[in-house]
């Protein structure tokens, strides 16, 4: 079974997003399924995004995923430390594994998120 942090929020698509310091990565569940997660494509510093928009790429033995915004703002940082080792993604998904933080726009898109609760019956 999946972990799924009870203090994040959740796209269908498997992104999640901290609304405390804007993090956002993929789920547990989404490593699971990509398997070994050999390259990741960053997104660029200071890009404005809208919720949805296509931020990053991730890589692994079996397929390349599109990874989406789960929220509107602008991207503040972007998780170096993937470049060097991807496989964080796969080994730490909710902590040292975030793709990038984004200064959330309207922190009310939030709430359009999947609580924990709904995502786990997502993927179940």
């Amino acid at each position: 079974m999946s972990l799924v942090p009870d203090q994040l929020h959740y796209r269908e698509s498997h992104e999640w997003v901290d609304s405390a310091t804007g993090a956002v990565g993929i789920t547990d569940h989404a490593q699971h399924e990509l398997t070994d997660v050999v390259y990741v494509e960053l997104p660029k510093v200071g890009a404005v995004v809208k919720a949805g928009d296509h931020i990053a790429v991730v890589e692994s033995v079996k397929a390349a995923s599109d990874i989406y915004s789960p929220v509107s703002g602008e991207i503040v940082e972007a998780n170096e430390a993937l470049s060097a080792d991807p496989s964080l993604l796969n080994t730490d998904p909710y902590d040292k594994g975030w793709i990038c933080k984004i200064k959330v726009a309207d922190p009310a898109e939030t709430g359009a998120l999947m609580d924990a609760a709904s995502y786990r019956q997502h993927i179940a």
